[in-house]
């Protein structure tokens, strides 16, 4: 008969109230081998990671999250011994923020994966863009998530999990470098106001749709390298500018600043370009001028090309 739960061991009453599956309340002989048990994986995992500590309760909090899910009279010995234990301490550890948790998986895993990269061909020009962000991604919480490194399991060498996760980024990044097919302008300029009602916007909308294409790449071009990778990171790869305080190591009232500056540059060259060769006499042309602020954002994303890492524009 199972024991009560105010019966079982601390350690084995949190690991259950935190599993994905109600198990069968224990006897008191498999409780007390399971608490024997927990105890022993965070000591062999402590051992492995002897600069990181972890409290144990965190610990079995952690793996009875991500137990797989069960039928509820089945052993939990054999569930444990199929997950890589060590491994999600250290992970447990850097979701808490831990700086020697970091330092050890930057060392153990981050600091491979540029020669994993390239033995799975992926271009140089793209390695140092991919490990950045998978760093930021895998160890950076934001107002809206943890860390992207909880999403590990167990279930698998930690190695191989975070290879297929910069191999995600880099497809990503392969994608966003493919330039827009020509009709995704056709699209952007559906939107503009005043079609059916202003005659004179809609001749507009028809006729210059590629002088606005062009002044935004020449825009972008004017830029310097290092607001070029800032904007790419932020509209391409879709970093947040939490995230991208963390990457560069300055506060995001910072990173705010830097963007909103590279991208009024953005529309204030495209917007003289287009002056200079459309002309600002009418009411219509205004009316173009906005859309232009309106729909910025998706075009830098579209127009910025060079690869490379490259220092952020420094503070001040």
């Amino acid at each position: 008969m199972g024991l009560r739960m105010e019966q079982v061991p601390e350690l084995v009453a949190t690991f259950l109230a935190h599993t994905q599956v109600r198990f069968v309340p224990p006897t008191e002989e498999e409780a007390t081998a399971l608490d024997t048990l927990l105890v022993r994986a965070w000591e062999e995992a402590h051992a492995q990671w002897p600069t990181v500590t972890l409290p144990v309760r965190l610990f079995v909090i952690h793996l009875a999250e991500r137990l797989p899910k069960v039928s509820p009279d089945s052993p939990i010995a054999p569930l444990l011994a199929s997950l890589s234990l060590a491994e999600l301490y250290l992970t447990c550890a850097c979701l808490q923020g831990t700086a020697s948790a970091h330092e050890a998986f930057e060392r153990n895993y981050l600091a491979r994966l540029p020669g994993k990269l390239r033995s799975l061909k992926q271009p140089d020009a793209m390695i140092d863009d991919v490990c950045q962000i998978t760093r930021v991604k895998l160890l950076v919480a934001t107002p809206e998530s943890a860390p992207k490194i909880g999403d590990y399991t167990g279930r698998g060498a930690l190695l191989s999990w975070v290879l297929v996760t910069a191999g995600r980024i880099a497809n990503k990044l392969r994608a966003a470098e493919k330039p827009a097919p020509d009709d995704s302008s056709e699209e952007i300029f559906k939107v503009l106001p005043g079609q059916g009602i202003d005659p004179e916007l809609d001749v507009m909308k028809r006729r210059h749709h590629a002088e606005f294409r062009q002044a935004v790449r020449e825009a972008a071009a004017t830029l310097s390298s290092d607001e070029r990778h800032l904007l790419r990171l932020h509209f391409a790869d879709q970093l947040s500018t939490y995230e991208l305080a963390s990457l560069f190591r300055v506060n995001q009232s910072t990173i705010s600043r830097w963007l909103k500056s590279a991208r009024q540059r953005v529309y204030e060259e495209t917007r003289r370009r287009l002056q200079e060769r459309l002309g600002l006499s009418t009411p219509g042309f205004k009316s173009f001028l906005a859309f232009i602020g309106s729909q910025l954002d998706l075009n830098i994303s579209q127009v910025l090309e060079e690869k490379g890492v490259v220092p952020a524009p420094k503070d001040g």
